[in-house]
């Protein structure tokens, strides 16, 4: 056997007692397989978190791209009349309008 496996044998022998290892070894399983304080737990929700970090990074994306849209059609009489036409299909009355699909 190695010398530092022994001189660490010797030092847990004076130094610890059995019931101390126990109770010491008993409460870190309980820490890392406790269900309200499991590893496995805060491992779903450091996950969790980072999906909802990244959902509201598209949804704030998304709200800007609309809401330069919404400036572009309140300022701009080109920008309206593009929306109208593309996604309300609408036209002036002498026009006449064929969607292709």
């Amino acid at each position: 056997m190695p010398h530092w496996i022994k001189r660490t044998d010797f030092w847990v022998r004076r130094r610890a007692s059995l019931p101390l290892l126990l109770v010491g070894l008993l409460a870190v399983l309980l820490l890392f397989f406790n269900e309200e304080t499991s590893m496995r737990l805060n491992m779903a929700y450091d996950q969790e978190i980072r999906d909802l970090r990244k959902q509201i990074k598209m949804t704030s994306d998304s709200a800007e791209y609309y809401r330069s849209k919404r400036e572009a059609i309140l300022h701009g009489r080109e920008d309206l009349e593009e929306v109208a036409r593309e996604h309300y299909r609408m036209q002036r009355p002498t026009e006449d309008v064929y969607i292709i699909r």
